[in-house]
């Protein structure tokens, strides 16, 4: 899955696009006819393909490899756990988004509907070819993976956009794709899960990054919930939760690094493989994200995680968090301090999966060294950024498989993006079950999570000891649905953080323009250079707009979401 023959597959992609009668009858002289590939190894090469475009990357894309990341990196810098980083004026498109000054125009916004779309025809093309063979082979699973790939393209097009034109694989094959977009497609995509949770078997063997039943359950269920069908979304995540061949791994940090790599925990990833140069088969979404000093002295400096994320981390001195205090106070930072200068790190109780989650001034940072501040942060302190730096998405020193080599290409990271682990299925399981009324079993799910993060190694300093004061324990009971519902909401946010999860939970809550409105507010006390540069999140905010150039290369199909 990992090695992805590319040169072969940019030739089909290329007979692909062009392989219509509108020039000729006869196959091109070079070309590959679809009589050539109805078959096994032809088919097979084709849906290779389609699990290639999940990371985005393709030959001729038409955007830059940081906008149509599969990994969903900048949408959490949309949310309340991550700025742009960098300086203000490096990727101002990116700056713009943050700073909610949206327009349609905007190339990150073209970028991922790119991306997606390209995605979404790779699949319909191995549909079609199947669909189009005339006996000679059954070729149900491959559809089956066909139609699960198209579900996945397709829910995150309707989770970012809202209104999206269908394009079916009887589209594709008459290459009518100006359809218009009068509403939502979450019908489609059920049908594409459905028909994968059918005909998918329970365990592809050796094949560890192709899709199976199981992860189509998962992928279902999700799709139910972020449209708020609670109990839909229940059945299928508990068949997952309690006959699914998944379970957590022990250590949580593995879950991004070679130890945990398509292990129990993972459900279905993006296979990414370090190799050199700008190799494609690395995260290239990733590339942006590299610490701007130390061992890495990257070009870049981006995705910083942000003071209100960190401060979601403080416990309450019984290993609980603060779900309606946790912004009362600031965990010690060092912004605005120089790496020359003293600094006192915090010293309060700290949930343990912020240090695995977010490097800081003081704490050893994966491996290579204790992070020593300002000096691995690109930006001046006049910039959006604030002193903290990713840590799930660089690899772990001594994991050379995950690092890339040749000048730029080291900053390319094989470390797999989880689309779906099983944390994220028990915590979208709890959230179902409060919705549902049935609080032990949230309390059952949550605290799961919770106990992995009790039981796990602790980051330590160079004496051995924990690095920081670490307390976390889990809940004994929930009050009711109200601190049950917050409780949910809180563990997502700490067990998933820097993710790509974040800003989509916060529309599918319906909170989305309180806790954000509050954020620009907050976080400015901190980053004291944030002040007054956002504009306010409103209802239209809960989707991204159309993009400007795919409305107008549609031919008057499609129509702008509303207040854009």
């Amino acid at each position: 899955m990992k090695k992805r023959l590319v040169y072969f597959l940019l030739l089909l992609i290329g007979v692909l696009a062009c392989n219509t009668d509108n020039f000729t009858s006869s196959v091109a002289v070079g070309a590959l006819s679809d009589a050539t590939l109805q078959n096994e190894q032809g088919i097979n090469l084709l849906l290779t393909g389609a699990y290639s475009a999940l990371d985005g990357i393709r030959n001729n894309q038409g955007a830059a490899d940081w906008t149509v990341s599969g990994d969903n990196w900048w949408f959490d810098v949309l949310s309340d756990d991550a700025h742009k980083g960098s300086t203000d004026g490096d990727q101002a498109d990116l700056f713009l988004l943050e700073t909610y000054d949206w327009a349609s125009g905007n190339p990150y916004i073209f970028g991922k509907w790119n991306g997606l779309f390209a995605g979404e025809n790779r699949a319909n093309a191995v549909i079609s070819l199947i669909n189009n063979i005339q006996g000679g082979g059954d070729f149900t699973k491959q559809l089956a993976e066909a139609r699960f790939l198209r579900g996945h393209y397709n829910y995150e097009l309707q989770k970012i956009y809202g209104n999206v034109p269908y394009i079916s694989e009887a589209n594709y094959a008459n290459t009518e794709f100006n359809q218009p977009n009068p509403g939502t497609i979450w019908d489609k995509i059920e049908a594409d899960f459905q028909f994968a949770i059918s005909n998918l078997p329970a365990n592809n063997g050796a094949e560890v990054g192709r899709a199976n039943s199981w992860a189509a359950k998962a992928y279902l269920g999700k799709v139910y919930l972020q449209q708020r069908k609670w109990s839909e979304a229940l059945v299928q995540l508990n068949d997952v939760i309690n006959n699914g061949p998944y379970a957590l791994l022990p250590e949580f940090v593995d879950n991004f690094g070679l130890a945990g790599e398509n292990g129990s925990e993972s459900i279905f990833s993006i296979q990414f493989t370090a190799d050199s140069g700008l190799s494609p088969n690395g995260n290239l979404g990733g590339t942006l994200n590299f610490p701007g000093g130390g061992p890495f002295n990257s070009c870049c400096g981006f995705y910083q995680p942000s003071q209100d994320l960190v401060n979601a981390y403080q416990t309450d001195g019984s290993g609980l968090p603060l779900l309606d205090t946790f912004n009362q106070t600031d965990v010690a930072n060092d912004y605005g301090v120089n790496s020359a200068d003293s600094f006192t790190p915090e010293t309060g109780p700290l949930d343990p999966r912020l240090d695995y989650t977010v490097g800081r001034r003081g704490i050893d940072y994966n491996g290579w060294e204790v992070m020593p501040g300002k000096d691995w942060i690109r930006a001046s302190f006049a910039d959006i950024s604030g002193p903290y730096l990713p840590k799930k998405n660089i690899y772990h020193a001594g994991e050379s498989a995950n690092q890339g080599t040749g000048g730029w290409g080291q900053q390319r990271s094989g470390i797999n993006y989880h689309i779906i682990r099983f944390a994220d299925v028990l915590l979208m399981a709890a959230e179902a079950a409060v919705e549902t009324g049935d609080l032990p079993m949230a309390l059952d799910y949550v605290n799961r999570v919770r106990n992995r993060a009790k039981n796990m190694t602790y980051v330590k300093d160079a004496s051995g000891n924990n690095a920081a004061n670490y307390q976390i324990e889990p809940y004994s009971a929930f009050s009711g649905q109200d601190e049950a519902r917050k409780a949910v909401h809180m563990e997502r946010r700490l067990e998933l953080g820097m993710e790509g999860h974040r800003l989509f939970d916060l529309r599918r809550w319906g909170n989305a323009p309180a806790i954000m409105n509050a954020y620009f507010t907050n976080e400015a006390r901190v980053i004291t250079s944030f002040s007054g540069k956002a504009n306010p999140y409103d209802s239209k905010h809960d989707i991204l707009p159309i993009p400007l150039s795919a409305i107008d290369l549609s031919g008057g199909s499609l129509q702008q979401n509303p207040g854009f």
